[in-house]
């Protein structure tokens, strides 16, 4: 048997090869799943409650957009901040304080008087939900053998899929019956329950550093990935340009403002990498930028990022072409997504099975045509297509996504060296972020500028509709094109089978 290390001060014992996972990993892993469950289960119902708190709070659209906006904001500035956290503290204290600023936040807003306290309960809310997936990559990639990766990370493929295919049903259906309180009141008993189990069961894993963290790196790392965030979700406002005084106005406001916080995140951004190149050399970087030498995890984390950008406005633009277009229900619109949903979820783990025994490539190839052609079916899509038809479309392209993100997420961090695999977590996680925030901004305002333009030129306003969701899905489908090509250069990186590290 190999000589254990232990980490001083940390409690932390690496353990000898196993080709199996402990008990202690398992029930991490198992835990973790739910907690992000939860997590991005409450992510997902707050667009759904927004017209009722519209008009419950007595606050205005822009007013309410903030509820989803800051959420995305704060995920955007934590998550960066993640990877050097996950090296500096023990599992076991991270899972505390995500699940506690989660389950805070949750009753900060159940109990809001008003729209700035739940606002801030939102913000509180995002900040442990930031944590939590690089938090359950790191740990996987931690405790299950190389050989079962795959598996295991297409279990996490399921719960990023099912929970939002849940979350807005269930937001529907409180909104109709208990009230926009309940959306919290629901997801905090659980929360808390996860909370206490997760005290007692999880263990720490893995060895921590004793290192200060940057500051500067901090305020760098949160004005340029907020500012590009920030600056994405004004694109929209700023290709409006409607007929009146006070319209243009506000397109003019969201132009400037688009212009001005998209330069000081790329500045910021700039700034921020320069000063993590020299921390590498001198100190611990806030964020590890030496993940980019594999050139594995680099074309992974791009192909993913380019996967988040069609997807995320793919499915953003869907329902709102059924509604408005073919003019459905919020509840078909629900029902035509959740198949889809449901299969990508459903199929997570035996995408996981067949990468870890073939690897990527099978799965990426005919995945990425899959979506392609499933988004190139969308741009023929009109005012005159059948509702049967899109959920066809959308199942296909949902079983597409599934073959692509279980081998994405286990082979950009399988690359890795192990002592690189939260600062690989948060990159990953900072890139579906990030990109799922440019997909959603560019077809949503494509859409939007299409749909005008055609109304002010005489087209009724359904045709105008059907136009402007032409437009976007036309821009997810050109996109999509470089996954295909994409695909063939991903590869299975060698197994490494480096003893975990589990505290006792």
């Amino acid at each position: 048997m190999a000589a254990t290390d232990v980490t001083p001060g940390t409690g932390s014992v690496a353990l000898p090869r196993t080709d199996v996972v402990s008990a202690d990993g398992n029930r991490a892993i198992w835990l973790l799943l739910a907690a992000a469950f939860v997590a991005i289960l409450n992510e997902t119902t707050m667009g759904v409650a927004i017209p009722h708190l519209i008009t419950d709070l007595g606050i205005t659209a822009v007013a309410a957009q903030w509820l989803t906006t800051a959420f995305m904001l704060t995920m955007a500035v934590v998550i960066p901040i993640t990877g050097f956290l996950l090296r500096r503290f023990p599992t076991r204290m991270m899972f505390i304080a995500a699940m506690s600023l989660f389950s805070t936040g949750t009753l900060i807003a159940l109990i809001a008087p008003g729209f700035t306290v739940l606002l801030l309960g939102r913000v509180v809310q995002a900040s442990g939900t930031a944590i939590m997936m690089p938090l359950l990559m790191t740990t996987i990639m931690n405790v299950v053998p190389a050989h079962a990766r795959g598996r295991m990370m297409g279990r996490v493929s399921m719960v990023i899929a099912l929970a939002p295919a849940i979350g807005p049903t269930m937001s529907g259906v409180l909104l109709d019956t208990l009230g926009w309180r309940w959306i919290f009141g629901i997801v905090l008993p659980i929360a808390l329950a996860a909370l206490a189990v997760g005290a007692i069961w999880i263990r720490n894993i893995g060895e921590t550093i004793r290192e200060p963290i940057d500051a500067l790196s901090v305020v760098l790392s949160a004005f340029g990935f907020g500012g590009v965030v920030y600056g994405l979700s004004q694109i929209g406002g700023a290709a409006a340009h409607g007929g009146t005084a006070a319209e243009k106005a506000a397109g003019a406001q969201a132009t400037t403002t688009l212009i001005v916080s998209l330069s000081v995140g790329v500045v910021s951004l700039a700034l921020f990498a320069w000063r993590q190149i020299a921390l590498q050399t001198r100190g611990v970087p806030l964020l590890d930028l030496r993940v980019f030498r594999s050139m594995n995890f680099s074309l992974s984390v791009a192909q993913f990022g380019l996967l988040s950008v069609s997807f995320f406005g793919a499915i953003t633009v869907i329902p709102l072409y059924m509604q408005n277009v073919l003019q459905a229900s919020a509840s078909v619109t629900g029902l035509v997504v959740l198949p889809g949903a449901l299969l990508m979820g459903l199929a997570g783990p035996v995408v996981g099975r067949i990468y870890d025994r073939f690897g990527p490539r099978v799965l990426l190839f005919p995945g990425s045509i899959i979506a392609s052609g499933v988004l190139w079916m969308f741009t023929t899509f009109d005012q005159d297509t059948t509702i049967w038809m899109i959920l066809i479309a959308q199942t296909a392209l949902s079983l597409g996504l599934a073959m692509s993100f279980t081998p994405l997420f286990t082979a950009s961090l399988a690359s890795l060296p192990r002592r690189y695999y939260s600062y690989g977590s948060a990159v990953v996680s900072t890139t579906q972020q990030v990109g799922g925030a440019a997909g959603i901004a560019l077809l949503v305002a494509v859409m939007s500028g299409v749909q005008t333009s055609a109304m002010e030129s005489g087209v009724d306003e359904l045709t105008a509709g059907a136009q402007g969701a032409h437009a976007a899905f036309l821009i997810a489908a050109i996109v999509s094109l470089t996954l295909i090509v994409g695909a063939f250069f991903i590869r299975k990186p060698d197994d490494d089978d480096a003893p975990a590290a589990v505290a006792h």
